[in-house]
């Protein structure tokens, strides 16, 4: 025989909404209850015309009220709960799944998010009408099913519930959040069960408070076991720890929490991003990579963690260790999961540069990956390799017969070295961009262009002796001043690193003379910038100088034995390890001397190295795996 089901409402001015769920749930229940709590819009009329089960009730700051207002009205065995923001997709059958007879179900709701994301939760919103089953709570209302010795049976619905509105929740939150605040901590101080003290410590992680919501999710930490909340409560703990900084704490609790609950991606994601922020890079790719093995799986899941964002945090991570085999590997996976999302295709576009792949066979398997059959798609596109300053956006605008700005298209027709098209069309423009200071002086320098100059230098806020500085050093005339300011060594290393990119070495080498007379941060940055590039022999030489200059400098010494080791000259990273581990107890000195040994296969030194990180580095995982 077949249940019955009737949808339950609370609403207030959702005339935006309310027509959308009411139309995807019309032909599915047998009842249609809205409890309307002071509307002021055309709500309660479009109500009307799907139901004569339209009831008003005062708000009273109390939504488990409320909802208990509107079950009290089903006269059906089961109730669904909705928000008016949500809606059930058409294949859903409601019916199938209730067939269980299980007291209440467990739903996924799917929070469609800005950029094209989402974030996937279960919660309780069918349940039986005959249980006694009712709300608790003035906020963050749940039903009242932690009674054990009521034997309740639970089931997991098949279903899916969209829900479009929280991207505005999440906006509005934090005030809403700030007013509920008293509601929230008389709750607590009268009922401190564990859903009111986690409520109240993502109430204050939502508004910054973090210490305070530490306080909270600690005392609900223990009491979660084995209920539905364990790990988005810990999920927020560690986030609220995160926040201060206190990333060991952090992992300490997740190295448990992940053991405990293997399957939920989201913990295993955030310990490896956690793994990452404190340096530990063998363990943050190894817990990302077993994100992948999950997929995006688990009673909370942001969309991707398990899929295309973990691939794409890999690529990231195995391009920071200059390993552009690996990474591009990740971010091809990344593209192919998930092509319009835009720091995917960027990092995309990074990588491949990078990796020195021509122009034509870029364009060629791009088309592959984002063919381009609308406007939005070019638009995004166009929108990506313009911030990058990509070389093949004159291509895509040529191929597409796109009309763009003249900003764009100069700065399109520069990057692709046609320096003479772009000078005519820097000079032409009126009202110039500020973010195309740096384009300008970048051509003013290639060119030896005075005009040009003159143009960049009212864009980039620099004073009377900077642009004094920067003249001379765009006509290559001596300077008796070799100090450079932080300004505008960051604006120099910046236009250097495009040098680089388009492979104006003479220029690049005039720029270096100047910037080599800076400080020794941005020496260094020459040289990260020389090493991502493929440009190991040159940053090699520069470095040496600079280990002569500043023998202790960890920065220097670290990214010697770095370059070292991927140029294969092992003898040569072995001696700067081996100083690295001198002047530096940091953790990353042993994990670089350590995959120097394993290049060589020096067990001995291994072994040793080992027992150090074990002992010195308790939160390390790969290093009691591999001892």
């Amino acid at each position: 025989m077949m249940k019955t089901i009737a949808l339950c409402m609370i609403v207030k001015n959702e005339q935006e909404h309310l027509r959308r769920c009411l139309d995807s749930v019309k032909n599915k229940v047998d009842q249609i209850v809205i409890v309307d709590t002071g509307s002021t819009d055309e709500t309660v009329n479009i109500a009307k015309e799907y139901t004569n089960d339209v009831h008003h009730m005062d708000w009273n700051n109390n939504f488990a009220a409320a909802r208990n207002e509107s079950i009290k009205f089903a006269t059906t065995d089961y109730i669904l709960v909705l928000d008016a923001d949500e809606y059930l997709e058409e294949s859903a059958d409601l019916q199938k799944e209730i067939t269980s007879g299980a007291d209440y179900y467990f739903t996924k709701i799917h929070n469609i998010m800005s950029f094209e994301r989402a974030l996937n939760h279960l919660a309780i919103r069918i349940f039986s009408n005959s249980k006694d089953l009712y709300y608790q709570n003035r906020l963050h209302e749940h039903l009242n099913i932690m009674d054990e010795e009521r034997n309740l049976i639970s089931g997991q619905a098949g279903l899916v519930i969209m829900h479009t509105g929280y991207t505005n929740e999440m906006m509005e939150g934090r005030e809403k959040a700030k007013r509920n605040l008293p509601l929230m901590l008389k709750e607590v101080e009268e009922n401190p069960t564990v859903y009111n003290l986690f409520n109240m410590g993502r109430t204050y992680m939502w508004v910054g408070k973090y210490e305070k919501a530490i306080t909270f999710l600690k005392r609900a930490y223990p009491m979660s076991k084995n209920l539905t909340i364990a790990s988005d409560l810990i999920i927020t703990l560690c986030r609220s720890l995160g926040e201060m900084e206190r990333y060991n704490e952090a992992l300490q609790i997740l190295q448990e929490a992940v053991v405990v609950h293997p399957t939920e991606v989201d913990l295993l994601h955030l310990q490896a991003l956690y793994y990452m922020e404190i340096n530990h890079y063998r363990d943050a790719i190894d817990t990302m990579t077993k994100c992948l093995d999950i997929g995006d799986q688990g009673i909370t899941v942001t969309e991707g963690h398990g899929s295309y964002i973990a691939h794409f945090r890999l690529a990231e991570w195995y391009e920071l260790q200059n390993d552009l085999t690996k990474s591009y590997e990740h971010i091809l996976e990344a593209f192919k999961l998930k092509n319009d999302f835009a720091p995917i295709m960027g990092k995309y576009f990074k990588i491949i540069e990078k990796a020195n792949v021509p122009l034509e066979e870029v364009f060629v398997s791009t088309n592959q990956l984002y063919p381009i059959s609308n406007s939005g798609q070019l638009e995004k596109m166009l929108e990506v390799m313009y911030q990058l300053r990509h070389p093949l956006l004159q291509r895509y605008l040529t191929e597409y017969n796109v009309t763009v700005q003249d900003n764009v298209m100069a700065t399109a027709q520069q990057y692709a070295r046609d320096y003479d098209g772009a000078q005519a069309l820097w000079l032409e423009i009126e009202g110039m961009d500020e973010q195309n200071g740096e384009d300008i002086l970048l051509l003013s320098m290639i060119l030896k262009d005075k005009t040009l100059f003159g143009r960049a230098q009212t864009l980039l806020n620099l004073s009377q002796k900077e642009q004094k500085k920067l003249y001379k050093i765009i006509m290559d005339e001596p300077s008796g001043d070799a100090k450079l300011t932080p300004h505008l060594e960051y604006i120099l290393e910046r236009v250097l690193m495009h040098l680089i990119r388009l492979q104006e070495f003479e220029t690049f080498e005039k720029l270096l003379n100047y910037l080599w007379q800076g400080s020794v941060n941005v020496k260094v940055k020459v040289c990260e910038h020389l090493v991502s590039y493929g440009f190991n022999e040159i940053a090699i030489d520069l470095l040496v100088k600079l280990f002569e200059q500043h023998p202790r400098n960890i920065s220097i010494i670290k990214m010697l034995g770095d370059v070292c080791l991927s140029s294969e000259y092992y003898q040569d990273a072995q001696l700067f390890y081996t100083k690295l581990l001198e002047v530096s107890d940091d953790y990353v000195a042993y994990e670089r001397a350590y995959e120097l040994y394993e290049r060589v296969d020096d067990q001995i030194a291994k072994n040793s190295l080992l027992t150090q990180i074990n002992r010195k580095f308790p939160l390390c995982a790969w290093s009691k795996q591999n001892f």
